[in-house]
């Protein structure tokens, strides 16, 4: 999926709030460096964590919220 469609589909899961996709994607990515195990049905080898951790988002693989 290009980044342009696949921005706006997470974007859409966070009530289009950017920083809450910014933030969201970021600690997604930090985790993933640090070992967690990505939950695509895709191969993810030489992909960047962080498009990882957006078309996680979304798929709706992981769910973001407001609360801590």
């Amino acid at each position: 999926m290009r980044t342009e469609k696949l921005t706006a589909a997470a974007l859409e899961r966070v009530d289009f709030d950017k920083y809450l996709l910014a933030n969201a994607v970021g600690k997604r990515a930090e985790d993933i460096a640090n070992g967690a195990k990505p939950l695509l049905d895709i191969d993810t080898t030489g992909m960047k964590y962080t498009d990882i951790a957006l078309q996680e988002i979304a798929e709706g693989k992981i769910t973001v919220s407001l609360e801590g």
